[in-house]
């Protein structure tokens, strides 16, 4: 008689520790602080730029040697050449202030086990015999089927979604007060 057994599924809490959170999580907070690191950077050159004059450090392809080269940025305005920040404009800082990490796993398992066991008997009986000797016998044979089937079934379904804010912020009151002072200084000097 065909039997089917149904197994509970085993490994799905297993399963769930695999997924790599603490993986994901330093990954993201890595990639933030880079992020924040090279936004933060672009804010002071774009800071350096809006004050007049900068600097550009240029590769020379033929040589390799990095030079270093002083640019002027002045906005002529009213006859006078001024600079964006003696004009009034700050340059922007952004900062990542909300993130966000969302992870949907939905994990599936289950393993079906089926076995049949049937038998057959088969019985004969004979006698017989010549002049005194007389006999008999009886014989019985099994035949014994047997089936057993395994199926795992197995599936995985998974999303993430990583997300984060990004903010402008006023740049910071000790790179103002630096500023104004090259401001100061830079007038003086051309006022000589």
């Amino acid at each position: 008689m065909p039997r089917t057994v149904q197994v509970p599924p085993r490994g799905i809490g297993q399963e769930l520790l695999d997924v790599p959170f603490p993986d994901m999580i330093k990954s993201m907070g890595l990639a933030i602080a880079e992020a924040q690191y090279a936004l933060d950077e672009a804010g002071i050159r774009l800071a350096q730029m809006m004050s007049g004059r900068y600097e550009v450090e240029t590769l020379d392809p033929a040589t390799g040697e990095v030079s270093s080269e002083t640019r002027e940025a002045l906005i002529t305005f009213d006859g006078e050449e001024m600079s964006l920040l003696e004009l009034g404009f700050t340059p922007t800082f952004y900062q990542f202030v909300d993130t966000l990490i969302e992870v949907k796993v939905s994990i599936s398992m289950s393993t079906e086990r089926s076995y049949s066991h049937s038998r057959t008997t088969f019985s004969a009986s004979g006698s017989g015999g010549h002049f005194i000797f007389y006999g008999s016998a009886k014989m019985r044979a099994s035949a014994v089927s047997a089936r057993y089937a395994s199926k795992f079934q197995y599936s995985a379904e998974g999303s993430s979604l990583m997300r984060t804010k990004l903010v402008p912020v006023p740049s910071p009151a000790v790179l103002e007060e630096r500023i104004r002072d090259i401001l100061e200084k830079r007038k003086a000097e051309d006022a000589d």
